[in-house]
């Protein structure tokens, strides 16, 4: 029987592991989280897992390693969601379980909206939106799309009755 990675929450303690996620991620894997070519992930990470108000979570293989992460990130009313799934571990719905979790701490965190982006013709992203169980609002801009939910629509669905 093939145990599920487990969700927990992470920070600055878990850099190593983290930057070490980060680089068995092909080039393409960063340019679709970062939209930009990266650096070492040693120069970003750790801004990253340090920033005040987030929440970092990540998603640990049966042996500790970590397989991939996701952050909520404070910006005003609104919160920002990312995630990061290695290469290896991408197409089995690991994304969507991080995305429940930041769903579940941003349900509590008294924001407006939960927002991501994506670049336009991202397939996963694109296919994980269409099943979520909010209403999802686009704005296409540049090659971007920002993707966007109401706090009070995530709220309630994580609230109803049988969640």
């Amino acid at each position: 029987m093939r145990r599920e990675p487990r969700i927990v929450p992470i920070g600055p303690g878990r850099l190593a592991r983290t930057v070490a996620m980060h680089r068995r991620c092909s080039p393409q894997t960063l340019w679709s989280r970062y939209h930009r070519a990266m650096a070492d992930p040693r120069t970003y990470v750790p801004t990253l897992l340090s920033r005040p108000g987030s929440v970092h979570l990540a998603a640990l293989g049966t042996t500790g390693r970590i397989v991939a992460v996701g952050h909520l990130m404070p910006d005003h009313t609104a919160v920002e969601a990312a995630l990061l799934v290695e290469d290896s571990w991408q197409g089995r719905g690991l994304g969507t379980r991080l995305l429940r979790h930041l769903g579940e701490h941003a349900r509590a965190g008294g924001w407006t909206t939960i927002y991501g982006l994506f670049l336009v013709g991202d397939e996963r992203i694109d296919a994980m939106l269409r099943h979520a169980p909010v209403p999802v609002r686009r704005r296409e801009e540049g090659g971007a799309v920002t993707a966007s939910v109401s706090a009070r629509d995530l709220r309630a669905h994580l609230s109803a009755p049988g969640r």
